[in-house]
């Protein structure tokens, strides 16, 4: 039987979109049941089985959930506070910076450029730069507060100021991705609607509540979703950053993705650890649903 070209061209496009499809089956669909059978037993890493448990790994997070000195606890309240933190400061210096960039004539690639390396640099490398800026003795930034006469600060090595010193991190790691995504919405509104605003006597700060936010509502909705994804799922930095690499000190900047391995890989107890991830993918899964439900608003250009 001779195919048509029309049939020929949906055959290769059910071919490849195939292709994807397997890949996320087998890398991700597959290990997300498999972490929710995990859940439910006494995981042996070395047998790759154990015996059903029910909810008895739920119970015991639970229980950790109200210890005083719990890392679990200590890892949701954090990873929280890394949202809260975060996501609206970088929101906020993503749009300031994105309208300046919008402005910019000359040389605006390389600005753009410029904002968007370290987003793309790897987090390993980021990570290793601002330990060695955040040195406390030795770090260029304690030098120059040394120079200013200003004590040194003892940023990821201080509990009160490790969490915040990764944050920071992080918002400047991915401002770049931000910035772009805001250009790229800015650049999207009619130039008309300013114009018409700037005939009725508007001001630019009239112009930019009643025009450019309301506008840029798809923008925002997008990058808080993805966004808080991201803070939530927080893990490279905090495992490079912080103190020996398990979220101190006294696990001021763990998180629950870090906790996830310290128990899956360095307890080995996997059951525990699949659990939490688990509880994770419900936590990210409500925020999500509540942000698209609040933020959502329909616009018209």
């Amino acid at each position: 039987m001779k195919l048509t070209l029309r049939r020929r061209q949906v055959l290769w496009a059910y071919a490849f979109l195939a292709i994807s499809l397997v890949f996320f089956v087998v890398i991700r669909w597959y290990p997300t049941i498999l972490a929710f059978n995990i859940s439910f037993r006494d995981w042996n890493v070395f047998q790759n089985s154990g015996p059903w448990i029910g909810l008895q790994n739920y119970q015991d997070i639970w229980e950790d959930l109200f210890k005083q000195r719990s890392a679990v606890r200590a890892a949701f309240f954090n990873t929280f506070r890394y949202v809260i933190i975060g996501v609206p400061l970088q929101l906020v210096f993503g749009l300031m910076v994105a309208m300046l960039l919008n402005t910019v004539v000359r040389a605006a690639g390389f600005f753009r450029a410029a904002y968007f390396i370290p987003y793309v640099t790897s987090l390993v490398a980021v990570a290793f730069v601002w330990n060695w800026l955040y040195a406390p003795q030795t770090g260029l930034i304690n030098q120059i507060l040394l120079t200013l006469g200003l004590p040194m600060q003892g940023f990821t090595k201080s509990p009160q100021q490790a969490l915040y010193s990764i944050t920071a991190v992080a918002i400047w790691a991915s401002l770049g991705f931000t910035i772009i995504i805001f250009l790229a919405g800015l650049q999207q509104i009619p130039d008309i609607y300013y114009e018409a605003a700037q005939i009725d006597g508007a001001g630019r700060w009239q112009m930019f509540w009643r025009i450019t936010l309301p506008l840029l509502n798809p923008v925002i909705v997008y990058l808080s979703v993805l966004q808080t994804i991201s803070f939530l799922r927080m893990f490279d930095l905090v495992r490079n950053m912080s103190d020996q690499g398990q979220g101190g000190p006294l696990n001021s900047s763990t998180t629950v993705v870090l906790e996830v391995y310290k128990e899956g890989f360095g307890s080995y107890n996997m059951g525990y650890a699949a659990a939490l991830t688990v509880l994770l993918f419900f936590v990210i899964l409500l925020i999500t649903i509540f942000q698209l439900r609040v933020l959502q608003r329909r616009v018209e250009y």
